[in-house]
């Protein structure tokens, strides 16, 4: 595994190899023409975004892909504005936001888990959480790892003597949208007080910027705790949380468990796949609860068909052959019925208003 500064890398590398490569490709007597792609959002969906532009580029040399991390808040505000050919986000657009942007497809790409992940030091067993304790964390009640809240989660583990630490995103997150709508849905009090979406007040605790911000901050404080996408804990060698689910199992973070509760939801996702899959319901008890899945936004026309073109294609290898790697990264693959959607979907991009081949 590599840490988030090589994936950077990673990527400048892949795009300078796709410019390289694009000066000289031919097919036959036909020179193939370049297309670059850009795409901006989510950064719960960038690890695996990362596998994806690099596997897609090593099949479609003229094709290069630049996808900046900017959060799904900086990602949807780059698609209404133009600038960005799509964009991610860990929260679809509602009717009321899609009023306000010209027509847009939103695919569901990948799903995973939002994870709990803490610098606590000394703590050897992994560290449990009850719903109650967790929204009492983020409300700013609990402000002692020795809470009995907490001590009586974690039965026999010697919590260290340290304030609680809460980090959060400070920009337009779709992870936050997640994990702020498990919390409302727990919580009454998180409800009528903080509620949810991309954005929120926070009532404690240090922002940062990004999930790599958020790690960051948790990586630096010890007492620290905060919510990220898995891979981003597992890069920087940070311990996750078993949250307990409707079941009363404590469950930890993982793609199988995320699956767990895609299909908890699947009657409600075959209706409309916006559909959270936050706190599923007691006969899932495998699910964790604090899951949700990514959506790329993509305008419905542009004028551009060589452009629009490469986009259907990249976007078909990603609901594909790419479920395979996101299953590698610790992304939950799409289900079925998902991925008949993001098809139907996928063909009503246009070009000047014409279909695309």
């Amino acid at each position: 595994m590599y840490d988030l500064f090589s994936r950077k890398l990673t990527v400048a590398a892949i795009a300078a190899a796709a410019l390289i490569s694009t000066a000289g490709c031919k097919s036959g007597n036909n020179r193939q023409e370049s297309v670059m792609l850009s795409g901006a959002g989510s950064t719960f969906v960038y690890p695996v975004m990362t596998r994806w532009i690099q596997d897609y580029s090593q099949q479609h040399s003229n094709v290069r892909v630049n996808y900046q991390s900017i959060g799904s808040g900086g990602g949807i505000q780059q698609v209404k504005m133009g600038t960005v050919d799509f964009g991610a986000s860990d929260a679809a657009l509602d009717d009321g936001q899609l009023k306000e942007m010209k027509p847009v497809i939103q695919i569901p790409e990948s799903a995973g888990p939002v994870c709990i992940t803490y610098n606590l030091p000394g703590l050897k067993e992994p560290l449990k959480l009850s719903p109650q304790a967790l929204a009492a964390i983020f409300l700013g009640t609990i402000k002692s790892w020795q809470d009995p809240a907490i001590t009586k989660d974690n039965p026999g583990a010697q919590m260290p003597k340290l304030p609680v630490i809460v980090a959060h995103r400070a920009d337009g997150s779709g992870t936050t949208n997640i994990f702020t709508t498990y919390l409302s849905a727990v919580s009454s009090e998180w409800q009528s007080k903080v509620g949810k979406g991309n954005s929120v007040s926070w009532p404690v605790g240090i922002g940062g910027k990004g999930s790599e911000g958020v790690t960051g901050n948790i990586r630096n404080s010890p007492g620290a705790i905060g919510y990220v996408e898995l891979t981003y804990a597992e890069q920087n060698h940070l311990p996750v949380a078993k949250i307990r689910n409707q079941a009363g199992e404590y469950i930890a973070p993982t793609a199988q468990a995320a699956t767990a509760a895609i299909n908890a939801f699947s009657s409600q996702l075959a209706q409309d796949p916006r559909s959270p899959i936050v706190n599923p319901p007691a006969t899932a008890k495998d699910a964790y609860p604090i899951a949700g899945m990514t959506f790329l936004i993509i305008p419905r026309d542009g004028s551009d068909k060589v452009k629009r073109s490469a986009l259907k294609s990249f976007v078909q290898y990603i609901i594909t052959d790419g479920q395979t790697t996101a299953g590698s990264l610790n992304y939950a693959p799409l289900p079925d019925g998902v991925k008949q959607y993001d098809q139907q979907q996928l063909q009503e991009m246009t070009a000047n208003g014409l279909p695309l081949q």
